[in-house]
């Protein structure tokens, strides 16, 4: 392969407590958890919106919050976030037969029967709210930068370099939070990651408009693994979603079958419209850190010490997660934590914790934790926690109301 060298002066533009990269819903809660302890945070973000997959990727149902049995299980700003993001608008057809009537507006059982925690929500509008919320607490948001690189000294990660509109440049922080989804930062710091084995298959969700009003067409599988029941498939190729071909690859053929679908739509009915489409790769797990703990579903219902916070599973009820702290960082660079898509936890749990609420959970952890300390591998758990029983969290299921009969 052909190469060249660079002689490259970087200059370092901005200093902070905790940088955040990544401006899903994990950064999100993060840069919010960090900022409320009185930090400097900066949070950047390679799009120009806020939300990940949750906006520019249309995938926009915040999934449940409650363990299906009619307990609230994830408490913090994963419940604030959720409320925030129908706070304006609750429309949507799918709301409905969600638990919006029942759990946010307090209206109706709760029960085995009855929707579980979990709405659907405008991309648009969440992502403004969002932004609005962030820059009340005092975040500085940097939009349209990548992470590029990362200067590591004595297993610490110096400066993150990242590369925008204003050139190349570096950010000193004392701690960081990797909250790209694919583990960028771990990555490139040199800590230990793994991929998703399975590889992604195609999905092309959009928003439409038709004589029917307005709904989320979601196209495609976005959520295939083996042994699950099949869905739509647009294609047989999977795709591991690190490769600039590959993902380039992806987004023209979501694009083709997006457009075959529409015309399709209107030979049945003329007034089908797109109006909005994603912006960015409809991935769901690509690359992780390998942690000090690797999360399993054997999980559910355990008991950890080190918790830091809880979550259902989404695509059943009962199991209940408790969050080991371990699952977010490697001794290996001691002050970076990860929160949502690229925490420590096996294929399947992969599947399970990489979802709106999940993400939350651990945005809200990690960026306390960072907030804390610049060693992740020393800090006392206890600090953590007291903060966040503080804030009114739950961290192990025991502390949870009893399922009523």
């Amino acid at each position: 392969m052909k190469s060249i060298s660079e002689s490259i002066k970087t200059e370092i533009k901005h200093e902070c407590d905790v940088l955040v990269a990544g401006g899903g819903f994990a950064g999100i809660a993060a840069a919010l958890s960090a900022a409320r302890e009185g930090k400097k945070v900066i949070l950047i973000e390679k799009s120009y919106i806020l939300g990940g997959l949750g906006t520019s990727g249309l995938v926009t149902i915040y999934l449940p919050i409650c363990d299906g049995m009619g307990r609230l299980v994830s408490y913090g700003i994963a419940e604030e976030l959720l409320k925030l993001s129908v706070e304006i608008d609750h429309s949507g057809k799918s709301n409905a037969k969600r638990g919006l009537d029942n759990w946010v507006l307090g209206n109706g059982p709760r029960g085995l029967e009855d929707p579980r925690y979990l709405v659907e929500y405008n991309p648009s509008i969440f992502a403004i709210s969002v932004e609005q919320l962030l820059l009340r607490e005092g975040v500085e948001i940097l939009y349209g930068v990548n992470f590029v690189n990362a200067v590591v000294e004595d297993k610490k990660i110096k400066y993150a370099i990242i590369e925008g509109k204003s050139g190349r440049y570096a950010i000193e922080a004392k701690s960081y939070v990797d909250a790209t989804g694919d583990a960028d930062v771990a990555e490139r710091a040199g800590a230990p990651t793994a991929k998703f084995k399975y590889g992604n298959v195609l999905a092309a969700w959009y928003y439409f408009h038709d004589k029917t009003g307005y709904d989320l067409k979601m196209l495609g599988a976005a959520d295939l693994m083996p042994g699950m029941k099949t869905v739509q498939k647009l294609s047989d190729r999977r795709f591991e979603g690190l490769e600039d071909t590959e993902i380039s690859e992806f987004m023209q053929m979501s694009h083709s079958c997006l457009l075959k679908t529409v015309l399709d739509k209107r030979e049945e009915d003329e007034t089908h419209v797109p109006t909005t489409i994603a912006s960015i790769p409809q991935f769901r797990m690509t690359r992780r850190i390998v942690g000090e703990y690797t999360f399993t579903l054997d999980d559910d219902h355990k008991y950890f010490e080190d918790s830091v916070g809880l979550y259902p599973n989404w695509r059943k009820r009962g199991p209940v997660y408790e969050l080991p702290f371990r699952t977010l960082y490697s001794k290996e660079i001691k002050n970076l934590i990860t929160a949502g898509r690229c925490i420590s936890v096996d294929d399947d749990m992969w599947e399970i914790s990489r979802v709106i609420p999940c993400c939350s959970v651990m945005g809200e952890a990690a960026g306390l934790a960072a907030a804390i300390t610049d060693d992740f591998t020393t800090v006392d758990v206890k600090e953590i926690q007291k903060k966040l029983y503080s804030r009114g969290i739950r961290l192990h299921e025991c502390e949870l109301e009893p399922i009523k009969e």
